[in-house]
């Protein structure tokens, strides 16, 4: 029953920060938010269906289309889970890991330069994003000329890749990452310590340790409320132990540990730490595990996939969030007998409702685009 003040507004699916097919519904005294519920759903891409009609290798391709703006992280989860579930995961060639660790961090960049930019204008500026568009542009054509496609690669198979990188691809890399660096701290001037986005961030959606750690929130949201969680460090898988990279932190530098400024800023601290990643690796593929002519990286994809009777789970360290495949196979078939994905962006967002009561409805806005969701993950 609402009271003689209150009144119930919808905010999307189609409004640009609900970032896809989110609707919220708000329940407001005046300009302040009571209450707010998140209604999810409307994608339709119901992943753990397909993926019970389905041989574990084809399941790459809607692995794919979960989280449609960093799809070769999760491409290298997906695959890892399975080589889990193999046992193969000592056989995959140094060559194929620091390959799959470049990629993927070239990839996480341009996750962080749209969630970055597109918060921008989430704020009302609109400059950051063109910024931020130009310079994900250069990561997604490498991407493609890696493998042929835009945003939905398929190109980390389980057990290898599906191709070697392309000749001249280690120079252009390099190439980038000197053009890039320099701008990574234009970005730190031109939005994240400017005064006006320091102003409708700072002290605005605060998430709590200990709340986010109860929510079991992850990456930059977690990171953002002063927990150095990362799975990359905590389970230490691929090659990420032999690399040398820094996990930010939230410290309220601008207002309180946990708020809106803080989770963007981990997020761009996040951009240059994976620079150096890709950076790591580069140097790695160029002195130590170089191209030959004898190389192939498909040579340990198996071409039948059955692994005997188990349970497994496995996680990763997403843009978003740990993103973590809990697979069951009955040992008799091709395809799996269950594959639930647990996405960083289905946690994060039921924060949302905590972290919103008692803020002025302008606010709900920025607090939505500061958690980062893409609606892929979320839908169930």
């Amino acid at each position: 029953m609402l009271k003689r003040e209150e009144m119930v507004i919808n905010i999307g699916p189609q409004h640009p920060s609900t970032h896809g097919v989110l609707r919220l519904e708000t329940l407001l005294n005046g300009e302040y938010i009571v209450d707010v519920v998140p209604h999810i759903g409307y994608l339709h891409r119901c992943f753990e269906k397909h993926t019970e009609s389905l041989p574990y290798n084809q399941i790459i391709p809607y692995v794919d289309r979960m989280d449609y703006v960093s799809a070769m992280n999760s491409e290298h989860a997906y695959a890892m889970a399975v080589e889990k579930m193999l046992g193969i995961s000592s056989q995959i060639p140094k060559r194929v890991e620091y390959i799959r660790v470049l990629v993927a961090e070239l990839n996480r960049i341009a996750s962080h330069f749209v969630a970055i930019g597109t918060y921008a204008v989430d704020i009302g500026a609109v400059s950051p994003l063109l910024w931020m568009m130009r310079d994900r542009e250069h990561i997604l054509r490498m991407l493609e000329w890696i493998c042929g496609a835009r945003m939905l690669y398929n190109y980390i198979w389980v057990g290898g890749l599906y191709y070697d990188l392309p000749i001249g691809f280690e120079e252009k890399c390099t190439e980038f990452i000197n053009y890039l660096k320099p701008k990574l701290s234009e970005v730190d001037r031109l939005l994240i310590e400017n005064k006006i986005f320091v102003e409708r961030t700072a002290n605005v959606g605060i998430l709590n340790r200990d709340l986010a750690i109860n929510y079991a929130a992850s990456g930059p949201v977690l990171r953002g409320s002063g927990l150095r969680f990362d799975l990359r460090k905590v389970d230490a898988y691929s090659v990420y132990p032999e690399l040398e990279f820094d996990v930010p932190i939230g410290k309220g530098e601008m207002g309180t540990i946990g708020d809106c400024w803080d989770r963007t800023w981990v997020r761009a601290q996040e951009c240059k730490e994976s620079l150096k990643i890709v950076e790591q690796s580069l140097n790695r593929l160029q002195n130590d595990y170089k191209r030959t002519k004898d190389f192939d990286p498909r040579e340990f994809c198996p071409k039948k996939i059955r692994p005997k009777e188990q349970e497994i789970y496995f996680r990763a360290e997403n843009p978003r969030g740990e993103l973590g495949f809990y697979i069951k196979s009955d040992g008799k078939s091709d395809v799996p007998l269950r594959c639930k994905a647990r996405s960083g962006c289905f946690v994060n967002l039921s924060i949302l409702p905590e972290i919103s009561r008692g803020s002025l409805l302008a606010d709900l806005i920025a607090i939505v685009g500061s958690i980062d969701i893409v609606l892929g993950e979320v839908d169930r």
